[in-house]
C-alpha cells in the first residue's frame, strides 16, 4: 500500500442533486452514493458554478471560474498555460490517468497536448458524439480507436477497474468521467440499461418538474434508470478498490458537473441559475474524510480541486479561486462565504448568488451567450426566497414588497 494516498473522481455529467436519497428521492437510485457519502463526508449544498458541461470542466480541473480559465462556453478548448490537476498530481510524484469524455480539446481524438497532463488516456473530447449507449468507442494514448464492449457505463468502468488493479505500486491520481446521465444528442434521450426505463418510468417527479412539466413525462424514466446504473457502477470501483487493499487509502470524490431542469426553465436542460441546474449530488471517502458527517455549508464547484490536493498534502496554489472543505470536517467554519457565486453562459450571459435563503439571478440581454463572456451592466431576472420556495417556483422580481 502506497503511503500517500491515491484519489479517485468520479464525476456523473447532468445529475440533479435529488437524485440521491440522502436528498429525498425515494426510489433507490443511489445506494452505493448513500452509503459511501454517510461513511465519509456528505457536501448536502454543493453548487457547480457554470451549468454547462465544457466550462464546468474547465473549472474542475483548475480551481478557477470559466471566465478565468477562458472556456467559458462549450467549444473552447482549456488554455495549455494553465495548471491542471494532473499537472499538481504528477509534480507529487503521482500516476495520473483519465477515462472518459474530456470536452476541453478542439477535436476527436485529442491531441496530446490538449489533453491537461494526463499521462494515461482512455478518453473521448465529446463522448456523446463517438458513442451510444451500447456502442462506446473512446481513444488511448496513441489516439488509436478502443472499442469498449457493453452498455458505455459498464464498459467504462471496466477500463477503470483495470486501471486500478494495474496501478497497485505508486500513488495514483485517476479522473473518471461518465457521459450519463446526460442525454444522447442526436436522439433527444437518456438510454439507460435494457429494461431499465420501464423500471423507473412512473415514479417519483420532483416538486419543480411536476409543476413545470417540460419533458420529465417523457424523459424521467431513462435518466433514473442512467443513475441507477452510474450508482452500482461506483459500487463496483468500491469493490475493486476494497478486494485490492486500497480502499482505506484512496480518496473518492464523486460529484457531477450540473443538474438538469428538463425544459422547463428554457429549452434546454441546463444553462439556468435554477437548483435543478446548479446543485449537484457530492461526497468525499477516504483518508481525511472519514466520519465527516454532513457538510451544511455552501461548496462551489471550485472548492473541490483545492479540497483534494489539500487531503493528498500537497500544496494549494494562491491563484486557485476555491478553498479547501477540510477546515468544514474538523469543525472550523468562522470564515467559510455565506454564499456561492454562477456564472451562466450560452443560454444567456448571467450571473448567480445564491444563500442558504435567497438565490438573486441577473442577466446581460444585450450580450450573446455564445460569444460574449461578461457584461458590465446586468439587469435583474430572478430573486428566490429558497426557505419559502425551495424548487424557485414563485419570482419575487416585479413583485410589491
Amino acid at each position: 500500500m502506497a503511503d500517500r494516498p491515491n484519489v479517485l473522481v468520479f464525476f456523473t455529467d447532468q445529475q440533479r442533486w435529488d437524485t440521491s436519497g440522502l436528498h429525498g428521492n425515494p426510489m433507490d437510485l443511489t445506494p452505493n452514493f448513500d452509503a459511501m457519502a454517510t461513511r465519509g463526508t456528505h457536501v448536502a449544498n454543493s453548487f457547480t458554478c457554470q451549468p454547462v458541461c465544457g466550462p464546468a470542466r474547465s473549472c474542475l480541473q483548475t480551481g478557477l471560474y470559466a471566465t478565468e480559465t477562458g472556456s467559458f462556453r462549450n467549444g473552447i478548448p482549456l488554455s495549455k498555460d494553465l495548471k491542471t490537476l494532473a499537472h499538481h498530481f504528477k509534480g507529487s510524484g503521482y500516476d495520473t490517468g483519465y477515462i472518459g469524455k474530456w470536452h476541453l480539446g478542439t477535436q476527436d481524438p485529442v491531441p496530446e497536448d490538449e489533453r491537461g497532463g494526463y499521462d494515461y488516456w482512455l478518453a473521448a473530447n465529446v463522448l456523446e458524439f463517438c458513442s451510444d449507449a451500447y456502442d462506446t468507442v473512446m481513444y488511448n494514448n496513441d489516439n488509436e480507436a478502443v472499442k469498449l464492449p457493453g452498455y458505455r457505463v459498464d464498459a467504462q468502468t471496466d477500463a477503470v477497474i483495470r486501471y486500478i488493479d494495474g496501478h497497485q505500486e505508486d500513488p495514483f491520481f485517476l479522473f473518471v468521467s461518465y457521459l450519463e446521465p446526460h442525454h444522447q444528442n442526436h436522439l433527444d434521450d437518456y438510454p439507460p440499461p435494457d429494461g431499465y426505463r420501464e423500471r423507473y418510468t412512473g415514479g417519483w417527479v420532483p416538486p419543480d418538474l411536476a409543476a413545470l412539466g417540460g419533458t420529465a413525462h417523457q424523459h424521467l424514466g431513462g435518466y433514473y434508470g442512467m443513475v441507477k446504473r452510474l450508482d452500482e457502477a461506483l459500487g463496483r470501483v468500491l469493490d475493486a478498490l476494497k478486494s485490492l487493499g486500497q480502499l482505506d487509502n484512496t480518496i473518492i470524490l464523486f460529484t457531477s458537473d450540473h443538474g438538469c431542469h428538463f425544459k422547463t426553465r428554457n429549452g434546454e436542460y441546463k444553462r439556468s441559475c435554477h437548483d435543478s441546474s446548479i446543485h449537484v449530488p457530492t461526497a468525499f471517502h477516504g483518508p481525511g474524510f472519514q466520519g465527516g458527517g454532513q457538510i451544511p455549508e455552501l461548496v462551489s464547484l471550485v472548492d473541490l480541486p483545492p479540497t483534494l490536493l489539500d487531503a493528498a498534502g500537497i500544496d494549494v496554489p494562491e491563484e486557485m479561486s476555491g478553498r479547501s472543505i477540510l477546515p468544514l470536517t474538523k469543525g472550523e467554519r468562522d470564515e467559510w462565504p455565506e454564499e456561492v457565486f454562477v456564472q451562466i453562459s450560452e443560454a444567456q450571459v448571467g450571473r448567480a448568488v445564491r444563500t442558504q435563503r435567497w438565490k438573486y439571478c441577473v442577466d446581460a440581454p444585450d450580450k450573446k451567450g455564445g460569444q460574449d463572456s461578461g457584461s458590465e451592466t446586468y439587469v435583474e431576472q430572478y430573486l428566490y426566497d429558497l426557505q419559502a420556495d425551495p424548487y424557485e417556483l414563485r419570482n419575487l422580481i416585479g413583485l410589491a414588497s
